[in-house]
């Protein structure tokens, strides 16, 4: 399972639909992280979209919790970390 998941990612992406409201709360969300590195919930908003995220990740089709969630996870973020 793990093999299989490290070559549909390594050629494929997840396309994700958010509303316009999601948009605008997630990125101010994420830009607030880039700007001081500190993960802080400023309004219930950020947690809604955050739960709304989830959910349209979960129905994306991918295979979130495969057989080993672990290994998956590990793979993606060693293809995402920065190469030195």
């Amino acid at each position: 399972m793990a093999q299989r998941m490290e070559k549909e990612t390594a050629m494929s992406k997840v396309d994700i639909s958010l509303t316009p409201d999601e948009a605008v709360v997630l990125f101010e969300f994420v830009r607030r992280f880039s700007d001081s590195e500190i993960l802080t919930i400023a309004d219930q908003a950020e947690v809604r979209a955050l739960w709304n995220l989830c959910c349209v990740f979960e129905k994306s089709g991918v295979p979130w919790a495969g057989d080993d969630w672990s290994e998956t996870v590990r793979q993606g973020r060693d293809r995402l970390r920065d190469k030195n």
